[in-house]
């Protein structure tokens, strides 16, 4: 399991938790399966929602894959003040080792947008770096 956290200047924290599924990965075939759960927690005063994730997901071998779409997991959550939420997702890579990052984009009830950026983790199989 690796852990992340970030605090944006729009007080949302990020906290990454990582998970490798080693009964879905095959390493003669190069698939590496990871599970990761994200916690978004709105500290600000303001209701904020998701609209959109962009992920920067990265191998061993430095192939970078761009991930964009509206929302996660099919939903477009809103975060009151003060609350969280909580999602889980996966990757899979061809190296035992990569990293994944990117950013959120939130919109206040406002309309204003802001861009949380979600802090480099990392995807390992257990004990690949000791």
């Amino acid at each position: 399991m690796n852990s992340v956290s970030s605090q944006d200047n729009t007080q949302v924290d990020i906290n990454a938790q990582v998970h490798f599924i080693e009964e879905q990965s095959d390493q003669y075939n190069e698939r590496f399966v990871f599970s990761y759960t994200i916690t978004i927690e709105n500290r600000s005063a303001e209701t904020l929602q998701l609209l959109a994730r962009s992920w920067l997901i990265t191998d061993a071998n430095g192939n970078k894959v761009s991930v964009e779409g509206d929302g996660v997991v099919g939903q477009k959550p809103v975060i009151a003040a003060g609350q969280s939420y909580q999602y889980t997702s996966g990757s899979i890579i061809k190296t035992p080792l990569g990293t994944m990052e990117g950013f959120y984009t939130l919109q206040d009830l406002n309309g204003k947008e802001h861009k949380v950026q979600i802090p480099v983790f990392r995807l390992a199989v257990p004990n690949i770096l000791n």
